[in-house]
């Protein structure tokens, strides 16, 4: 039987520990959103729909042994006490970080040339950059590698087409290969 996908599901591929939400059908290819924003391909029996939580699944079972009703009643005193207030304001947070390197975009890159890989990048990059703008995220930071500086220069190409500024990230934590781009927003939005 073969398995049956729409736009919105939420899925988790097969033999891996990935999930995401599936937001393209093609003819015998699904694509899906991970929670982190990327977009991969995968052959409909790859995957699998995920139609409950695991939590929603086992709220509602009959609780007997003794030992885990006393460490759930525990948890439940310790839930009741005060937490720390975190923000949630996207300017408090880190910037978000894409890495461009080819093996984290895709499982192989049989069948791409150099320009098939450089364009995926720049797509990724586009994308993140469009994801950020619409979600008010200011700091993005790039992790493009050294190499011989070809996606490096398309990047900041690609930056002056949004009329984002971007410079050198922190050296300490990313070495030479990343930039990290700033994006001016209008907080009445």
């Amino acid at each position: 039987m073969e398995r049956v996908f729409k736009i919105g599901d939420n899925v988790a591929v097969v033999d891996e520990i990935f999930k995401g939400k599936v937001v393209a059908i093609s003819k015998g290819k699904i694509v899906i959103e991970s929670t982190e924003g990327f977009s991969f391909e995968f052959s409909p029996n790859e995957l699998v729909v995920i139609e409950e939580k695991q939590s929603d699944l086992s709220k509602y079972s009959d609780i007997t042994n003794e030992a885990l009703v006393q460490k759930l009643n525990y948890q439940d005193k310790k839930k009741k006490a005060p937490k720390f207030k975190t923000s949630t304001k996207p300017e408090d947070l880190g910037p978000m970080e894409v890495d461009l390197h080819i093996h984290q975009l895709t499982k192989s890159t049989a069948g791409m040339d150099n320009y098939d890989m450089l364009n995926l990048q720049i797509d990724t990059a586009k994308h993140k950059i469009e994801f950020a703008i619409k979600n008010k995220l200011p700091k993005i930071v790039f992790i493009h590698g050294v190499g011989e500086g070809v996606l490096k220069s398309e990047l900041e190409f690609l930056f002056k087409k949004y009329n984002i500024s971007s410079y050198a990230a922190d050296y300490k934590k990313y070495g030479l290969g990343a930039t990290e781009i700033y994006i001016y927003q209008n907080p009445k939005n």
